[in-house]
């Protein structure tokens, strides 16, 4: 592979598609996804086209690879947005047309699922971007996070270097998206710790892979997505876990099967999201949520202790399920560095 593709970004005024690779819940949830479509608007300045499975529950694997082709084939579609993720994206892999995708790429922004796409694109040398779907991030009830919409307007709008910015709080109890009072106020905060480093002793600057742990394990299963495993020698690995709260054992033995593919030793940092410790059916304490990203991050330590000692990690990186919600390029450019307690990524 070359160096990677930075497609050219939109400006305001600019259409931008708006997909649903992997489910239609727009049309179920409504409220939270038109939120996010008028602040696209009003907010960024963008002019959102949907597609014919944009809103539609159930769509065929084979519709939805034909909305993307259509998405990135229209030259007066500037970016792609997906509403949200779901659970079955990897079956819309086998339908995509690699060359048509190659000769038009564009800036895909998307998490969860979305991990799908994001590793396919960045296997074809285009750069994308993990984060900001429709109905979460931009459909926030009451107002955007500011570093959310910080990180965003950057990665949509600019290129170059962004330093993230640890959060001082963090929101993970959700409310019902059927229930209008839901969007009255925003989700409610609680403090946050800020990051943690394990081997902070130096600095690593490489390319960014990685998205939803539980994704990644399913595309390893799949053998879809994936390279050689020399291919991702040097890279910067970025991983984040989702509402369903996968225990720590589970994510110990996905990264343990990761060492045993001889993967995981390949990246010389890694990027750990802030564990989701809250859902509708985990209805954790704040004693009981912090218990659980504790877990997790010893099961991360434990897995590394095995295969890959000297590896960096930075802990509770504001990426992936969590609010505020920063931005990662998928197949750009990262940059830990310990000394300093500083990421940088570029957009």
């Amino acid at each position: 592979m070359t160096g990677p593709l930075h497609p050219a970004k939109p400006r305001p005024g600019d259409l931008v598609a708006v997909l649903s690779p992997s489910s239609g819940l727009p049309g179920l949830f409504p409220r939270p996804y038109e939120l996010g479509l008028r602040r696209l608007q009003d907010d960024f300045g963008l002019k959102a086209v949907e597609y014919p499975t944009t809103r539609k529950m159930g769509a065929t694997p084979e519709d939805r690879a034909a909305d993307i082709h259509t998405a990135f084939a229209d030259p007066d579609v500037k970016a792609v947005i997906a509403s949200i993720g779901g659970d079955d994206q990897i079956t819309v892999l086998p339908h995509l047309d690699r060359a048509l995708v190659r000769a038009n790429p564009k800036p895909f922004f998307g998490y969860s699922d979305n991990t799908n796409l994001l590793l396919f694109l960045r296997n074809l040398g285009i750069v994308s971007y993990h984060g900001a779907s429709v109905m979460v991030e931009l459909g926030r009830p009451g107002a955007m996070h500011p570093l959310t919409a910080d990180s965003l307007r950057a990665a949509l709008f600019t290129s170059g270097e962004y330093e993230l910015t640890p959060a001082s709080a963090y929101g993970d109890v959700n409310r019902p998206w059927e229930d209008p009072a839901t969007f009255e106020s925003e989700p409610a905060m609680e403090p946050a710790d800020g990051w943690s480093w394990h081997n902070g002793d130096r600095v690593v600057e490489g390319i960014g892979w990685g998205g939803n742990l539980e994704i990644i394990s399913w595309l390893l299963m799949a053998d879809r997505a994936v390279q050689p495993v020399d291919a991702y020698t040097g890279n910067v690995l970025f991983l984040e876990t989702s509402e369903e709260m996968p225990r720590a054992e589970e994510v110990y033995r996905i990264l343990r099967n990761m060492g045993e593919r001889g993967l995981l030793q390949r990246f010389p940092a890694l990027l750990m999201g802030r564990a989701k410790s809250w859902s509708f059916e985990n209805r954790f304490s704040t004693q009981e949520k912090a218990h659980f990203r504790q877990q997790q991050r010893e099961a991360v330590v434990r897995a590394l202790q095995q295969y890959a000692p000297d590896t960096m990690v930075v802990f509770d990186v504001d990426l992936g399920h969590t609010d505020p919600q920063l931005v990662i390029p998928v197949g750009g450019r990262i940059r830990v560095d310990g000394p300093a307690r500083r990421i940088v990524v570029t957009y």
